[in-house]
């Protein structure tokens, strides 16, 4: 079965000028466009540094949140899953990217059901991990777990806390068995049986994490939470993402990690 935390590959779309208009669930300051660009070159790199190779897909300039490619698919080895992201406004990216993953993938399937949010969907060696959220139901959770099927991994189904606007949001797959995660999230007992490092009091911002091989990357900016990783032993590599957090954008939201 692939692993959840090595990849060759990483399938990533550039932001374009109507980023600025990307959603958010709090007003705030717009994304400052030149200054997203840069912080993306700056991900890419990083990626590279961990080992994969980096694949630039069309950019779209039509679907403002486009440059978060995670929320329209799911990679699980030779094996891809087209979703149905919860937003309206993000209902055509799903479109966009089947011929994308038709010409790297052995088999691709589609989530035709309800909604479902990459953002949602926490892959580990043993399941995936479906959170309920605004942005992610029950039909299209039931949906997936038939896309899923082929691939025999099973579906569990879990809640996200009110308040957080996606399950990976708060959480993080850092090693075979571990989660990185916040209180909230890992008192709601969805990660039973795994071994759980609980994020900083203060840093819940920096949850949403990427194992990449050999290296953890994790936003700037959080230094006890950077620290904690550091003498847990992991690798880290930090990356800035502020303008992405404008538009509630994390690092995993912004590729594609697969070993296809």
């Amino acid at each position: 079965m692939p692993s959840s935390i090595h990849f060759s590959l990483a399938l990533v779309r550039p932001p374009t000028p109507s980023v600025v208009d990307g959603l958010r669930a709090d007003d705030g300051p717009d994304p400052d466009f030149a200054a997203f660009v840069d912080e993306h070159v700056g991900y890419r790199r990083a990626l590279e540094a961990a080992g994969v190779r980096v694949e630039e897909m069309a950019p779209l300039d039509t679907f403002p949140d486009a440059v978060f490619v995670e929320d329209a698919a799911l990679c699980l080895g030779s094996h891809a899953i087209v979703l149905r992201p919860g937003a309206p406004s993000r209902f055509g990216e799903a479109e966009a990217i089947t011929a994308d993953l038709e010409a790297r993938f052995a088999t691709v399937a589609r989530v035709d059901d309800g909604f479902v949010d990459g953002g949602d969907i926490l892959v580990t060696d043993r399941e995936v991990l479906v959170g309920l959220s605004a942005r992610t139901n029950a039909p299209g959770a039931e949906a997936l777990a038939a896309a899923v099927a082929p691939t025999g991994r099973k579906v569990r189904v879990v809640t996200t806390p009110p308040g957080v606007l996606h399950f990976k949001t708060d959480c993080a797959v850092i090693g075979a068995d571990v989660i990185f995660s916040t209180a909230r999230l890992a008192a709601s007992d969805c990660f039973d049986g795994y071994d759980v490092l609980a994020c900083p009091s203060g840093e819940e911002a920096a949850a949403n994490m990427i194992r990449v091989n050999d290296h953890v990357l994790m936003r700037t900016g959080f230094p006890k939470t950077e620290a904690l990783l550091r003498d847990s032993g992991y690798d880290v590599i930090t990356v800035r993402a502020d303008e992405a957090a404008r538009i509630d954008g994390g690092l995993s939201c912004m590729s594609l990690r697969c070993d296809p």
